[in-house]
């Protein structure tokens, strides 16, 4: 499958979905004009993913174990429903008995970003680890 690759921008997120280099990672700030819009073809990429993942697997195929990184200095409360439905997606792959894992990379001082991964972790039941950035 072809990677998804998005570039930083002042107000939204740089995004890379690359399983040929086994590289998934979410960093920056994700406040675009229209968050929708942006997360719209992430999500189809992850959907489209999914499929192709559960197809491997079920034809006796070798799945790989999945680590995405979410290195998010700030995100405003309609990028927070978008990365929720980003989550949703990898909780899909997890129920196909695929092994997800997500760190929740978050400086020392920002306790709010520490506790906004903490509240997503509730809703999925793909494993968090919670990492403590480097200033």
């Amino acid at each position: 499958m072809d990677a998804l690759i998005i570039d930083q921008t002042e107000f939204s997120p740089k995004v890379v979905l690359d399983p040929g280099n086994k590289r998934f990672e979410f960093s920056g700030e994700s406040r675009p004009e229209n968050a929708g819009k942006f997360y719209e073809p992430v999500v189809k990429w992850l959907e489209g993913f999914y499929k192709e993942l559960n197809a491997l697997k079920t034809s006796g195929g070798i799945t790989y174990p999945i680590t995405i990184h979410f290195s998010l200095d700030y995100f405003n409360s309609t990028s927070a429903k978008h990365l929720l439905d980003v989550l949703k997606q990898l909780d899909l792959i997890k129920k196909a008995q695929i092994e997800v894992v997500i760190k929740w990379h978050y400086h020392e001082m920002d306790e709010d970003m520490k506790e906004s991964g903490e509240e997503f972790s509730k809703l999925i039941e793909v494993p968090f680890e919670f990492v403590l950035r480097q200033e």
